[in-house]
Formats: structure tokens, C-alpha cells, sequence
């Protein structure tokens, strides 16, 4: 299936959403968050953004998928679900919410080196 996105200011763009995820899914790479500029700005399946729930932005997971994202350099994981489209900036591969990065890493850092895997 596939899913194109606008948003103002970002040029559209075109994913491929699998249908169905393969057994023992995984990626890594580097996760960033999004926090008080999004609050109650409706995410790409319709819910109002809160920065303090739990969830994230992934370019082609489906919705409602959860995901445990473990920060490699220092051990800390949490499990997310997947309610929003993104992170549009090359390199990264999710989005986590404020509370969600909290949870395994330290907001001045801005960015971690991470793993994820579907539960």
C-alpha cells in the first residue's frame, strides 16, 4: 500500500506501509523527539498530538503497531505506539514524543542511537 503525505512546509512525499510486518522486524538507527510546537496538533491518524503520552512517529509501520525502542549506549528501552508519520529529516528513523524520549534519554541530548523491535 502506499501513503503520501503533506505537510506545510515539507514537500510531499510518497511511502511504501507493508501490510503485514515479517516475523522478527527490527531497525536501527537514530530516534529524535517532538514535543511543545505539535501539542494538540492532529497526528497522521487523526489523534491530537500529546506530548506527554507514550507514542511516536514512524514513516511506514502501521498504526496502533507498538514498538520497544532500546537506546543502545545506555540500555534504557520503552515500548511505543505508533500513532504519526515522520521524522522528516534524513537519517532518523523515529520520532518519539517528549515522555517517550525521556524515558531512555536525556532531552538535551536531542538524539539517540536506538533499536526497534516489534512487539
Amino acid at each position: 500500500m502506499q501513503l503520501t503525505l503533506s505537510y506545510p512546509g515539507v514537500a510531499s512525499t510518497t511511502f511504501r506501509v507493508p501490510v503485514s510486518l515479517p516475523e522478527n522486524y527490527s531497525e536501527a538507527g537514530i530516534a529524535s523527539y517532538y514535543a511543545h510546537k505539535y501539542q494538540g496538533r492532529l497526528t497522521a491518524n487523526g489523534e491530537r498530538f500529546d506530548m506527554y503520552a507514550i507514542t511516536a512517529a514512524h514513516k511506514t509501520l502501521p498504526f496502533d503497531t507498538r514498538v520497544r525502542v532500546f537506546n543502545v549506549n545506555n540500555g534504557r528501552s520503552v515500548v511505543v505506539r505508533i500513532n504519526d508519520r515522520g521524522p522528516f529529516i534524513e537519517g532518523r528513523i523515529i520520532d518519539l514524543s517528549y515522555s517517550a524520549f525521556a524515558h531512555i534519554a536525556d532531552h538535551e541530548q536531542g538524539l539517540a542511537d536506538v533499536v526497534l523491535e516489534i512487539l
